[in-house]
């Protein structure tokens, strides 16, 4: 078992790493066998306060550090995670039940993401503006926003904490991060390690661990932070927006889809099934862009299923410390709950289930099911798990209005032989994000990433960190001299 799990069982303010002063503990435990990994002692709304006031202070000198000095950081951090690499790994298995696969993705991903935030201390750029007052120069200045929290989900939550915690540092602002409780140390504690030892001064990045049954909206509520970086369900993420907006904080949300991958009627159907399988079935279909439903065009539908499903049957279920388990647990009992719900509820409605999986506690094995009616309201929900349904279509038209009737608009992918039809089908589509012969699940650093709908708002990688994480400031010089009315 990884030391991260008795180091790092802290909260992580001011530089200091020490243990919450609540009244009660977070149990970190491995959703595969149950095994007790840490105890932590949540934090309270005044070690919230704390670390919110630690960030500003610090943020103010880094602010001014010369960018060049502050990607040095970056450099290290991404040289400390390369060397720890396999330590990381254990601990992605052990709190997630992450299979090996998926922790090599998610830290592959992870790696990526660093290599930018080192480029991008040196991305803002100034403006100067001409003015049609004579003598005026406007000066357009690119400054940090100041202090930026961060709330990071369970499914990814190494990659999804540095996503928005590395970018935030990079541009000059301090950090507070409030990881998932089911991962609180691989979304939380493990990250400021990191930056720590890449030599990060104290206090810029605070971790807090805690629950809101203990400190209510206090971490949205703070007046410090003036943007929060959220990624999770729709269903909080209306809350954080609606909590943001009434203080005019900025809100970034990554939030849940119900993506499809849609199958035409001249796609290569066996390279369709492998994309199709990898899309719903990553990290048990624990991913926001994950491929809820699976259209196919009618006069395919029976070819491509007979294929789907004998792929599906393959795939290994158990310990994800396996490296053959493709299916491992998901994160907790109420998860597999639901998922159980899922498929008792669509099969009640009229479903078929061609592949119905077993469920050992939090082990859920994968399910395929056909035939549920077009007016359920499961073809339009997010399913956070294994399961998939497989709906026929009849031509293009069709296929976009299906696609189209859910209130999210994350990702999405069509398969076809004619690649500027592909394009062309994507374009109507809600989705901020749609992929031509590829999965649903894609994620690169320069890419803009964000949805429509209840998907979300706003953007992440690329320049649109620079939105996110930055505002602009006009600073005028009047080399001359205006005139005044009076």
């Amino acid at each position: 078992m990884s030391s991260y799990f008795t180091d790092l069982a802290l909260q992580y303010i001011d530089g200091e790493w020490r243990p919450g002063s609540g009244s009660w503990d977070i149990i970190d435990f491995n959703p595969y066998d149950d095994e007790k990994l840490a105890s932590i002692t949540i934090a309270t709304v005044d070690e919230v306060d704390q670390a919110y006031r630690a960030a500003a202070r610090a943020q103010k000198e880094w602010a001014q550090t010369n960018p060049y000095a502050r990607r040095t950081v970056f450099e290290k951090a991404l040289r400390l995670v390369e060397e720890r690499e396999e330590e990381i790994a254990e601990a992605i298995v052990a709190e997630l039940g992450g299979t090996r696969l998926k922790a090599a993705f998610e830290l592959h991903l992870a790696k990526e993401f660093l290599r930018e935030a080192v480029h991008l201390a040196l991305r803002p750029e100034g403006r100067i503006i001409p003015s049609p007052v004579d003598g005026k120069e406007n000066r357009v200045y690119r400054v940090p926003v100041g202090v930026v929290g961060v709330i990071s989900p369970f499914n990814f939550p190494f990659l999804l904490a540095l996503k928005s915690v590395a970018p935030a540092l990079a541009l000059g602002n301090g950090v507070v991060l409030k990881p998932h409780q089911n991962t609180p140390i691989v979304g939380g504690s493990l990250v400021a390690k990191i930056f720590e030892d890449a030599g990060l001064p104290g206090g810029l990045l605070n971790v807090v661990i805690t629950d809101i049954a203990e400190i209510g909206d206090a971490f949205l509520e703070h007046p410090v932070p003036k943007v929060i970086s959220f990624t999770g369900s729709d269903s909080v993420g209306r809350h954080v927006a609606t909590v943001c907006a009434s203080l005019f904080k900025r809100s970034i949300l990554e939030l849940g889809g119900n993506s499809a991958l849609v199958v035409l009627d001249d796609a290569d159907l066996d390279y369709a099934v492998d994309a199709a399988v990898f899309s719903r079935y990553v990290h048990q279909g624990q991913v926001c862009m994950a491929a809820n439903r699976v259209l196919v065009d009618r006069s395919v539908a029976d070819a491509f299923t007979e294929k789907f499903v004998a792929k599906v049957k393959s795939l290994k279920a158990g310990d994800p410390r396996d490296p053959g388990t493709v299916i491992g647990p998901v994160i907790n009992s109420r998860q597999a709950d639901a998922l159980s719900g899922v498929v008792e509820q669509a099969v009640a409605e009229g479903a078929t289930a061609l592949v119905r999986g077993d469920r050992t506690n939090n082990l859920v094995e994968p399910s395929v099911l056909t035939g549920l009616p077009a007016d359920s309201a499961l073809l339009r929900q997010e399913v956070f798990g294994p399961v998939v349904f497989l709906v026929p279509f009849d031509g293009e038209e069709e296929a976009v209005r299906i696609v189209n009737d859910t209130p999210y608009g994350l990702s999405g992918a069509v398969h076809t032989g004619d690649v500027e039809r592909g394009v062309n089908f994507a374009k109507q589509i809600d989705t901020g994000m749609f992929h031509v012969n590829d999965g649903t699940v894609h994620d690169e650093p320069i890419v803009p990433f964000g949805g429509e709908k209840h998907s979300g708002s706003g953007r992440l990688n690329g320049d649109t960190m620079l939105d996110a994480f930055t505002t602009t400031k006009w600073i005028s010089v009047q080399h001359g001299r205006s005139g005044f009315p009076f």
